[in-house]
C-alpha cells in the first residue's frame, strides 16, 4: 500500500514538474529556430501566460520570416489582444506586400476589430448589398434602387474610421440627391450609371475603414407616382379648406338671421305693447274732455277703411286640393 502511494505520489509529482517545465514545448522551439530559455516557460506560468500560444505563434511568425519578440507577445498577451490573429494577420500582409506593422496591427486588434479579417478583405474586395433606397426624380415618380458596393478595408483608417454603416448612408444619400437632380425618371433608366458616377465623385469613402473601389446599380423599380399624389392631397387639402369656409359663412348667415328675426320679433313686441297703450289713451282722452264721440267714430271708420284696404291688398288663399280636384267644384 505504501509504494502504491509513493507510485502515485510521484507521478503527480511529476506532472506538476512538467506542467510548470514544459520541456516538450521547449524542445519543440528549440528545433523551430526559436531561441527561448526553459526558465522563461516557467516564468509564463507564473505570469499566467499560456506558454503553448506565445511559443507557437513565434514559431508561425519565424517560419514566416518575421522578427516578433517573446516580450511583444506576452504584452500583447496581457492586455486582452488575440495573439494568434496577429501573427495570422501579419503573415497574411507580408505575404501580399500590403505595410503592416506589429505596433499598428496590436493597435487595431485591441480597437476591437478582426485584423486578420481586415488583410483578408485588403487582398479580396467584399461587395455590400445596399437596402433599397427610394428617391424622386423632379417629374415626380419616384425609383427604388438597389447597388452593390466593391469595398476593401483601409489599413490605416480601420482605428478610429467608420463603418459599413457608415457607407451605406452616405451611398443612400447619394443615391437620393443624383436621382433627385434628374429631370425625369426616364434619364435615369435609360442611364443608370449616371448615379454611380455621381456618387464616386462626391468621395463618399472619407473617413471610413474602408475603400470603395467601384459601386453598381443592381436594380432599379418604378414606384409609386408621388407627385400625382401629391397634388390629390393638396387639392383634397385646398377642398377641405374651402368646404370649412363655406360652413364658417352658412354658420355667420344663420347667425345673422336668427338675430334678425330676434330683432323683428322684439319690434313687433314693441308694436303690440305700443298698441294696447292705445284705447288706455283714447279712454283718458274721453275723461279730459278731448276727444269727442263723432271723433271716435272717425278713427273707427279710418280703422276700418285701412282694415279693408289691407285685405284687399293680401293675395287671395288657395284652398286646399286633394287629388288633384278642387273641393269646392262638387
Amino acid at each position: 500500500m505504501i509504494y502504491v502511494l509513493i507510485g502515485v505520489g510521484s507521478l503527480i509529482g511529476l506532472w506538476l514538474i512538467l506542467y510548470f517545465i514544459p520541456v516538450g514545448l521547449w524542445f519543440t522551439a528549440l528545433l523551430s529556430g526559436v531561441p527561448i530559455n526553459l526558465f522563461q516557460l516557467v516564468f509564463m506560468r507564473w505570469r499566467k501566460v499560456p506558454p503553448s500560444l506565445i511559443v507557437n505563434s513565434m514559431i508561425m511568425a519565424t517560419k514566416a520570416g518575421l522578427s516578433i519578440s517573446r516580450d511583444q507577445l506576452e504584452a500583447h498577451y496581457l492586455a486582452g489582444g488575440r495573439v494568434k490573429s496577429v501573427i495570422s494577420a501579419l503573415i497574411s500582409a507580408d505575404k501580399a506586400n500590403i505595410q503592416l506593422d506589429f505596433n499598428t496591427t496590436t493597435a487595431i486588434d485591441l480597437a476591437g476589430r478582426d485584423v486578420f479579417e481586415a488583410v483578408q478583405m485588403s487582398v479580396n474586395p467584399k461587395v455590400i448589398n445596399t437596402p433599397p433606397v427610394a428617391a424622386v426624380a423632379k417629374d415626380g415618380i419616384q425609383l427604388i434602387c438597389k447597388a452593390r458596393v466593391t469595398v476593401r478595408a483601409n489599413i490605416r483608417q480601420l482605428v478610429g474610421g467608420a463603418g459599413e454603416e457608415t457607407i451605406l448612408a452616405r451611398i443612400g444619400e447619394g443615391v437620393v440627391s443624383s436621382i433627385g437632380s434628374a429631370d425625369t425618371h426616364k434619364s435615369v433608366l435609360e442611364n443608370p450609371d449616371s448615379i454611380s458616377k455621381v456618387v464616386l465623385e462626391k468621395g463618399l469613402d472619407s473617413g471610413t475603414a474602408f475603400e470603395i473601389l467601384s459601386i453598381d446599380i443592381a436594380d432599379i423599380d418604378v414606384g409609386k407616382n408621388i407627385g400625382a399624389v401629391l397634388q390629390m392631397d393638396q387639392a383634397n387639402a385646398d377642398k377641405n379648406i374651402a368646404q370649412a369656409k363655406a360652413e364658417e359663412r352658412r354658420a355667420m348667415a344663420v347667425a345673422v338671421e336668427q338675430e334678425m328675426k330676434a330683432r323683428a320679433q322684439e319690434a313687433r313686441a314693441k308694436v303690440i305693447e305700443a298698441e294696447a297703450e292705445i284705447p288706455k289713451a283714447i279712454a283718458e282722452a274721453f275723461r279730459a274732455g278731448n276727444l269727442g264721440i263723432m271723433d271716435y267714430h272717425r278713427i273707427q271708420n279710418i280703422q276700418a277703411d285701412t282694415d279693408m284696404r289691407d285685405s284687399i291688398a293680401k293675395p287671395p288663399q288657395t284652398p286646399p286640393t286633394q287629388g288633384g280636384k278642387d273641393k269646392t267644384s262638387k
